[in-house]
């Protein structure tokens, strides 16, 4: 079935998948985006399947349909004190590009090399690149994942939830607010996805682990971030915080890569 369906030119597959899955979340009684969400989700869609091909694109369509179902857990609850997501977790153009722009920077980067468009010199000093931007690519999503999960869950079903800079308790849905039940439930996420990414055959067993280990850092980086500066710069919205938790996954996860790799050689 793959084989069939990487024959076909992936430009005429990509556009006519996603139209479709755009017309049946438009019509669809629950609205996990907002009608500009929609187009730029489209875009984004298309652009992943182009350049990783249905392989890239299982990785991101697990990380959205994950993640918006455990934005609603407990939406009832979260709505009435005031901490649930906007739009009851709809997401706009701002979410889908705050969860997945270093995403896509990686996958354009693979294809780029894979089209000719860059060539790695010979000096260039990581044998196979597109490997560790595969590897940023699913360690992006398999951080914004536990991110997003972790602070779900945490609002739901956090007894105690605490600042992660002093460890005073605090109301749940602060920022900067972590939670034991949370924290678990992040874990348990981006393993889920990291083992998407390694089932399709994106990364190996040794690149879940950097996806892990890099998510669970850059989930707490975050909290420390939302902690301390969020509310000091009104530039620094949770969109763009979720710019740098992704960017510091996909680097964190290349780092702890390449450092194995210089360590074994």
């Amino acid at each position: 079935m793959s084989s069939l369906i990487d024959s076909v030119n992936p430009w005429l597959v990509a556009v006519v998948l996603n139209t479709i899955l755009l017309g049946l979340a438009w019509i669809a009684p629950k609205k996990l985006l907002t009608p500009a969400g929609l187009f730029h989700a489209w875009f984004l869609s298309i652009l992943i399947w182009v350049t990783l091909g249905w392989q890239g694109y299982a990785v991101v369509m697990f990380y959205f349909l994950v993640g918006s179902g455990v934005t609603r857990i407990g939406m009832a609850q979260k709505e009435a004190e005031g901490i649930a997501e906007k739009r009851s977790g709809a997401r706009g153009p701002e979410n889908v590009w705050g969860s997945a722009l270093t995403g896509a920077l990686c996958a354009l980067g693979v294809g780029m090399i894979n089209s000719g468009f860059i060539v790695p010199s010979p000096q260039f000093l990581i044998p196979n690149p597109q490997s560790l931007l595969l590897l940023a690519y699913v360690a992006s999503f398999s951080t914004k994942l536990a991110d997003t999960t972790a602070s779900e869950v945490g609002k739901a079903y956090g007894k105690s939830t605490f600042l992660i800079t002093t460890l005073q308790p605090v109301p749940r849905g602060t920022e900067g607010a972590v939670s034991l039940e949370g924290t678990l439930a992040g874990i348990v996420a981006s393993v889920a996805i990291a083992f998407v990414g390694w089932g399709v055959g994106l990364i190996d067993l040794l690149g879940v682990a950097w996806c892990v280990l890099a998510a669970f850092i850059a989930t707490n980086l975050e909290s420390v971030i939302g902690a301390t500066l969020q509310s000091k710069y009104t530039w620094l919205t949770n969109e763009v915080v979720n710019i740098f938790n992704t960017l510091i996954g996909a680097i964190a996860a290349v780092l702890l890569a390449w450092t194995w790799i210089s360590f074994i050689k």
